[in-house]
């Protein structure tokens, strides 16, 4: 399978309530579109394995592509970017159900890198409020 680990950056949510029709929760994997333009064939072509192997991981919850009005399977490039990472860990060694717990780890730890990346901006807005009014207090202070 093309790809690494270090190369992936889509996979499962860690719960399936995003609310669209991304799979068991798959997030926003570092700004890769999101709607679905490549027909079955195609994406099973792009990822180096066969169709059969996409429709197993929709049904194991892996990922869900998009659906045409007429049920046609559409994936994205985020759907493609998954099954990279699904391809890579299987060439690991990995068994399907192994696989789905890596992407949801993987997954959940980018969610808290987020809101880690946050608490730390909001530690610093904080901070600096903090410093304006402890000057504020002084200047009050000395009248």
């Amino acid at each position: 399978m093309p790809g690494s680990a270090e190369e992936h950056d889509g996979g499962l949510a860690a719960s399936g309530d995003d609310g669209g029709s991304a799979s068991a929760g798959e997030r926003d994997a570092g700004g890769l579109d999101a709607q679905g333009v490549y027909a079955i064939s195609v994406a099973a072509e792009l990822v180096g394995t066969g169709q059969q192997n996409l429709r197993l991981y929709e049904r194991k919850g892996l990922l869900t592509p998009e659906r045409t009005d007429g049920g046609t399977r559409r994936y994205s490039e985020r759907n493609l970017a998954t099954l990279r990472r699904i391809g890579v860990l299987l060439d690991e060694g990995l068994n399907l159900a192994g696989v789905k717990l890596v992407l949801e780890l993987e997954a959940e730890n980018r969610g808290l890198s987020e809101d880690n990346h946050g608490l730390a901006e909001d530690n610093r807005l904080l901070r600096a409020d903090n410093k304006g009014l402890r000057k504020d207090l002084k200047r009050a202070q000395r009248r």
